[in-house]
């Protein structure tokens, strides 16, 4: 009797069991290293806006909110376009001449990104400063920089995922509509669009996950300034100037610095932890989105 299915079975459950107990660890890992800081500074350190470990302060809202708009610039100006090229390839173009518009944007996705931030420094962060001129910006390193450079690099992931969610509607309805005399356009936005709703969401906040945990693109164009807190949270002007992000900051030379002091070293590792719970959070959310997955839960 061929037990191969059954072998492969049991290697599928232990390699996702495995890989379920590494997670764990890793989160565990991290909060057990980070408690000192919790300790020593309790809520305050989640809430503090001022960062200054040479006098003990630790306060991670700065990064946090620096991370949260530089990743709410990348979906405001990638999400558009990204659905806009997802409908041109799933309703409009062919299927051969789709997979030559595809192919070539999921390449983009797998360009590294220090290949992105220093494209970013040649080109983007020039381009910035000036547009931002009327503004008596310091430098091109600024957050709306960041989110700009993490637009372009998501925007493949979205695009991608988007329009996988758009060609999983069934090809009948699309026929159907379009035999009750619904235009391309109508058919579109009346069949595949509130069909694949929960794909689309997910693609933007696996993009999304994507540009919250991105390091080195950020780190070479957000000006890495610490302390950045805005006088108003709503205010625009923080856009025009440097700040500091989780990865940022986790990515510079004050993590090598910190490793000699216990309290120092928790606090770097707190930001670590709220990255990952962050990502893994919407990862979670939009895995439970993908189309077929709705389904079976």
């Amino acid at each position: 009797m061929n037990r191969s299915p059954e072998v492969i079975r049991w290697l599928a459950v232990g390699t996702s069991v495995l890989a379920v107990i590494f997670g764990l660890s890793m989160l565990g890992l991290l909060l057990l290293e980070s408690l000192p800081i919790f300790r020593h500074q309790g809520a305050d350190y989640l809430t503090g806006t001022l960062w200054h470990f040479r006098g003990g302060q630790f306060g991670a809202l700065p990064m946090i909110y620096g991370t949260l708009v530089v990743s709410a610039v990348a979906l405001l100006c990638a999400t558009p376009i990204a659905l806009g090229a997802a409908l041109f390839t799933a309703e409009v173009v062919p299927f051969r001449l789709r997979m030559w518009i595809k192919v070539p944007i999921e390449l983009l996705a797998g360009v590294p990104s220090v290949v992105y931030g220093l494209l970013g420094v040649l080109l983007l962060r020039n381009l910035i400063y000036r547009l931002l001129k009327p503004f008596a910006p310091l430098s091109g390193d600024t957050l709306l920089t960041a989110g700009v450079l993490l637009a372009v690099m998501i925007l493949p992931t979205v695009m991608t995922l988007a329009d996988d969610a758009l060609r999983a509607v069934p090809a009948s309805q699309r026929r159907a509509a379009r035999g009750l005399g619904l235009t391309l356009t109508e058919t579109a936005h009346r069949v595949s669009l509130p069909q694949a709703l929960p794909g689309l969401v997910a693609a933007v906040l696996l993009g999304l996950g994507r540009a919250l945990g991105e390091t080195i693109a950020v780190f070479l164009v957000v000006g890495r300034q610490d302390n950045r807190w805005p006088e108003f949270l709503l205010s625009l002007r923080p856009l025009t100037e440097a700040g500091q992000t989780l990865t940022s900051k986790m990515g510079g030379s004050e993590t090598f610095i910190a490793y000699g002091d216990p309290v120092h070293w928790a606090a770097m590792v707190g930001l670590a932890l709220v990255l990952i719970v962050l990502v893994v959070s919407l990862t979670l959310a939009s895995g439970w989105l993908l189309p077929g997955r709705r389904h079976r839960a």
